[in-house]
């Protein structure tokens, strides 16, 4: 017999009665995590976002000519043509977690640092991390396709204005007050496009848009089909992407 808060029971009631408690989930689907247990995909990304930059700072040049986006141009070292168009797409990718400068990844690790515990704990671990990723390619992807072919971009601003869209998607569903969040959304917003000539816009609007379709699909997915919904609708999401690249690459070359 197993010992109870009155009395005792038997093993296989206990057991039976743990199989028919469901674990909690969040408004997405995911798991709950205890408090302890929380941000942790969060504090990877800023560790490797962190590690790509501190690789910058002792290899130097070479490795942002190696990972930054850039869609076709000479490369300066050997004279060779680099670029997604030269089927480097890795790049649409690297260039996400690369920054030269301290300021701005510092910028980017704060926002990542406030706005990712929280959409961890709303969405769960994997889905905030299929969100950081899709939300990051949608902005690389949209400055290869709007930026000129030997313009360089680099960094996680594109994942980070992802995320802001995200929380106001997700912050509308569970009713909370999305005044302060909108207001600091409009105010980096209006320095991207003042900043034209040092900020790619077209990563900041990117990975807003695709971050806040992503998130969409994530909490309002029907509760009976939520999972087969979710990864098909963001499955259509990523091949849109994909297909974008191939239009973008053909104009290229």
């Amino acid at each position: 017999m197993a010992s109870a808060s009155v009395g005792f029971q038997c093993p296989s009631c206990v057991e039976e009665g743990r199989r028919t408690v469901r674990d909690a989930r969040t408004v997405a689907g995911g798991r709950v995590r205890p408090p302890s247990a929380q941000g942790v995909v969060t504090k990877i990304l800023i560790g490797l976002n962190l590690a790509v930059w501190i690789l910058v700072l002792i290899a130097g040049d070479k490795v942002v000519d190696k990972l930054m986006l850039i869609g076709r141009a000479v490369s300066p070292t050997d004279h060779q043509l680099i670029g997604v168009a030269e089927g480097q797409w890795y790049r649409l990718v690297t260039a996400a977690f690369l920054h030269q400068q301290a300021w701005h990844i510092l910028f980017n690790m704060m926002a990542l640092w406030f706005l990712g515990p929280q959409l961890e704990a709303l969405l769960g671990r994997t889905r905030f991390l299929v969100l950081y990723m899709v939300s990051a390619l949608g902005g690389t992807v949209t400055s290869y396709l709007l930026a000129a072919g030997n313009q360089g971009s680099l960094g996680a601003s594109g994942a980070v204005f992802g995320l802001f869209g995200a929380m106001i998607v997700v912050g509308k569903r569970v009713k909370a007050d999305l005044r302060p969040l909108i207001a600091l959304l409009v105010i980096n917003l209006v320095i991207t496009f003042l900043n034209t000539s040092w900020i790619d816009w077209r990563a900041h609007v990117g990975g807003l848009i695709v971050g806040s379709l992503t998130a969409a699909v994530m909490v309002y997915a029907p509760r009976a089909h939520r999972v087969l919904v979710q990864v098909a609708a963001i499955a259509v999401i990523v091949a849109v992407l994909v297909g974008l690249v191939l239009v973008r690459t053909s104009q290229l070359t």
